[in-house]
């Protein structure tokens, strides 16, 4: 593949950076991203030397991305948990039926209160984890 350049602006900077041709999308976001980060220092301190402005940046984004891989992980960590649990449920015995109700002449198994209470829980738990894992997807994608 051939390279191109890319006009991107950084900091109310323009740079010609080069790249591979088919990739300017995504420098093209991650110099959005350092963009963010400049234009908040650039509003707050006001005009500095292009190597300040963007090692700065360049430290407030990596702060951020670190956040973002410390809240993944922790993530990452209750799903295991989670996991584990539902294999240790799984494996478990299913409990004896406290009554049988009778429908059409078909016995019908109760599942105990305890069980359904635990089966709601665990669904809760899980859905609260994918969606700040989807949030937290969405904010590093559209950031």
């Amino acid at each position: 593949m051939s390279q191109i350049e890319v006009s991107i602006s950084i900091g109310e900077r323009t740079f010609e950076v080069a790249c591979q041709e088919g990739e300017q999308q995504f420098l093209q976001a991650a110099a959005k991203l350092l963009d963010t980060e400049a234009q908040v220092l650039v509003s707050s301190i006001g005009r500095m030397p292009e190597s300040r402005l963007l090692l700065m940046s360049g430290l407030m984004l990596a702060d951020k991305t670190g956040g973002l891989e410390e809240s993944l992980k922790e993530a990452e960590d209750v799903i295991a948990g989670l996991r584990e649990e539902i294999a240790v449920l799984k494996a478990a015995p299913a409990p004896e039926p406290e009554k049988v109700e009778v429908q059409v002449e078909v016995e019908v198994p109760v599942v105990p209160d305890e069980v359904q209470d635990v089966l709601a829980e665990l669904a809760a738990r899980a859905e609260a984890i994918a969606a700040s894992v989807s949030e937290k997807t969405s904010e590093t994608n559209n950031a």
